[in-house]
């Protein structure tokens, strides 16, 4: 069973920076489409950033320019830079893994199916 596990999530002003990290727990997921995702209470998850097994990277038009997700050279661990946080970044953060795709990564939550448990980000104005 795969399994991933976020951390870096906490507390920042306007402005600030984060980096989140997701480790996944099995290397045969390794070259699969991976993503982060984002949730605010009453709302749907909304994707945020993904890369493919090649590191093409796709981002939502909210983050361009100042997320930037990557992975580790050895593609078990996956990060999210976030700088110039703004207070309408906050939200509960999940990585996710496409076991069926390694490319052409969609930003939708439909087309994955392992996710962590979330870190919570938290930008005060």
């Amino acid at each position: 069973q795969e399994r991933l596990v976020e951390s870096g999530g906490g507390s920042v002003q306007s402005g600030g920076s984060l980096r989140l990290s997701c480790v996944t727990s099995q290397s045969r997921i390794k070259d699969k489409c991976m993503a982060w995702f984002r949730q605010t209470p009453g709302k749907g998850r909304g994707g945020v950033a993904s890369i493919d097994r090649w590191g093409s990277t796709e981002y939502a038009d909210s983050v361009k320019g100042r997320f930037t997700i990557t992975q580790d050279s050895a593609k078990t661990t996956l990060y999210l830079q976030m700088n110039s946080l703004q207070p309408e970044d906050t939200a509960m953060y999940y990585c996710a893994i496409s076991m069926s795709r390694d490319w052409g990564c969609l930003l939708l939550e439909y087309s994955y199916n392992v996710w962590g448990q979330g870190t919570q980000v938290t930008v005060s104005s």
